[in-house]
């Protein structure tokens, strides 16, 4: 549980010193701290202190959207557990109590923000690395959907997933999104959940969408093996919601990120991804409600997979470049040793 405020007191009473270990990436809860706004610990802030970055900021620009702002307002309206604390103070909570903080991330992606994060929470902050998977533990693509894949060109399929959780609440977009995949006039896999109020995607497809799209298009919310999916010859660019640990997954894969964040989190994840490492490019979205349409999806997917394209080259040889750091030798060892030593030293 990521505000799990109750379990440094816990473990305290046990003689052992709480780490936070945070689900989030480092940019993001430095956006949101609480002291470098001067709100004190509990950090209620309202929509309009959302949309603005911190004084300070590595990247100043990095503000919300409204429509963002909105939800992060909207969720400090819930009141949680028996105390009924407010969303956003049980992770502050959690954070203020702890010994130190530790992140899945690398100080050389997100290294300004770790030392924001520091200056203002007066805690340490141990980097655990990327931590991803050993690729021999993937073990091998489902022969069915190696076999459809196998049928396109290379770097000509269009992945899009969102996740085990999100869920695209609206049918208009759960909609605009899909038609929007069918305009690129390119191959695609869609792995979504059925939106708010619809039990199968079958029920919320377009009218005529499955007949058009028939042989170049699937649509689907079972399982897949998605690292083993974005590392296939034939897969192009992955449209996601900008899950942190989704987006390290992606960017050991050679695919552009077409970035479509859904809540909490993934909207200061999106803005790391496109604006400051520079390795995908977002959906454009109104302004007030967020809502995307067929045109705006088709244009960021052609963005990053056209090679022609000029912001579609910087994103892919940005892409590399991170894709390079992270399968460097000894990149997780070290970060794994360096992190051991931390930790004995909170104890020693």
């Amino acid at each position: 549980d990521f505000a799990a405020h109750w379990l440094p007191g816990l473990a305290r009473k046990y003689g052992a010193r709480p780490v936070y270990y945070s689900m989030f990436c480092t940019t993001f809860f430095a956006y949101l701290s609480p002291r470098a706004r001067g709100l004190g610990p509990k950090g209620l802030m309202s929509e309009a202190e959302f949309m603005v970055a911190p004084p300070g900021f590595p990247s100043p620009g990095m503000g919300l959207r409204v429509h963002e702002a909105r939800h992060h307002a909207w969720l400090n309206g819930f009141r949680v557990g028996l105390e009924k604390v407010p969303f956003w103070e049980l992770f502050y909570r959690a954070i203020e109590e702890s010994d130190a903080v530790c992140c899945r991330s690398c100080r050389e992606m997100e290294g300004s923000f770790g030392d924001y994060f520091v200056k203002h929470f007066k805690k340490p902050l141990l980097w655990a690395g990327p931590l991803l998977p050993s690729p021999a533990r993937l073990g091998e693509l489902d022969e069915r959907m190696d076999g459809w894949l196998k049928g396109f060109e290379a770097r000509s399929v269009v992945y899009c997933a969102f996740g085990s959780e999100v869920i695209i609440f609206h049918k208009e977009q759960f909609q605009e999104l899909l038609l929007g995949l069918e305009l690129t006039g390119l191959p695609f896999l869609a792995v979504l959940k059925p939106p708010f109020d619809y039990e199968t995607i079958e029920s919320a497809l377009p009218e005529g969408f499955s007949e058009r799209v028939k042989g170049r298009g699937i649509v689907q919310d079972s399982w897949v093996q998605q690292q083993l999916i974005l590392k296939h010859p034939s897969v192009g660019c992955f449209v996601n919601h900008c899950g942190a640990g989704t987006l390290l997954e992606a960017l050991t894969s050679e695919c552009p990120l077409v970035l479509f964040p859904q809540k909490c989190d993934n909207f200061i994840n999106a803005r790391l991804m496109s604006e400051v490492l520079r390795v995908g490019v977002e959906v454009e979205r109104g302004a007030d409600d967020g809502f995307i349409t067929k045109e705006g999806v088709r244009s960021a997917i052609m963005t990053v997979m056209k090679e022609e394209n000029e912001v579609g080259r910087e994103i892919r040889a940005n892409h590399a470049k991170w894709r390079e750091f992270l399968f460097k030798d000894g990149l997780q060892e070290a970060y794994t040793d360096e992190l051991d030593e931390k930790l004995l030293g909170l104890v020693g």
